[in-house]
């Protein structure tokens, strides 16, 4: 079995060693270098890897945050927050973007307990991320033999390169990703995850992110208040 919770958290915790402190600029230069200097920073993907394709759409709000938690407590933790503010009639707009977000823990509806149910939920948010890195349609045929090729140099384990390589070769189909979710929190954090990792004002996008609320049944105030709580963590 696939460690996806200990991918999920590397993958932040990677996002900051990898910028040198230097936030979403440090991100852009480090993937300058890759590659003999051919790559550039790209939307949906750029040539210097598996944190390419996850953080070049939205880097900013990965790095340089200050949370010391992994990503699966960091995207649980926003879901719940966003959630419980939903369900209490909290208005999103209320919420300032330069205000610092206090992540609550999650409940173990958001974060399960049981480590077999935390691995696999984990696992589901890997595959969210990726297909949401996509959505800009700029993960062309080079780059994924790039991409393929710089996994093995990431220190994953071999079922973990697959779950990632199979979901970057899979169609981009909105509807498979909502069906990731299996309960209503679980919907909120796949949304949560995808919204990470692209660039919300994005044509493309905001196209995908609007067919996947839909697709997962959520409530268009409890998509505002995911978008204000990602905002904070900018």
């Amino acid at each position: 079995m696939t460690n996806a919770r200990s991918l999920l958290d590397s993958l932040f915790a990677n996002a900051k060693d990898m910028t040198g402190g230097a936030g979403a600029g440090g991100l852009a230069r480090k993937a300058k270098e890759t590659w003999d200097g051919q790559s550039t920073l790209t939307k949906g993907a750029i040539a210097g890897g598996l944190l390419g394709v996850l953080l070049s759409g939205n880097a900013r709000k990965l790095v340089g945050t200050g949370f010391k938690v992994g990503g699966a407590a960091l995207i649980g933790g926003l879901a719940y927050k966003a959630y419980e503010d939903w369900k209490a009639g909290k208005s999103a707009a209320a919420a300032r973007p330069d205000e610092p977000l206090a992540l609550p823990e999650p409940s173990p509806d958001f974060l399960p307990t049981d480590a077999v149910a935390a691995n696999d939920l984990a696992e589901r948010l890997v595959q969210a991320m990726v297909a949401a890195a996509k959505a800009d349609g700029h993960v062309t045929p080079t780059e994924h033999q790039r991409i393929n090729a710089q996994l093995g140099q990431l220190g994953l384990d071999a079922e973990a390169q697959s779950l990632i390589a199979a979901e970057l070769d899979s169609p981009l189909d909105v509807g498979r990703i909502a069906g990731l979710a299996r309960t209503p929190q679980e919907a909120a954090e796949i949304y949560a995850a995808s919204l990470l990792v692209v660039n919300a004002e994005g044509a493309a996008e905001k196209g995908y992110l609007a067919m996947l609320a839909a697709r997962l049944g959520l409530d268009a105030e409890l998509v505002a208040h995911l978008h204000a709580r990602a905002a904070q963590l900018g």
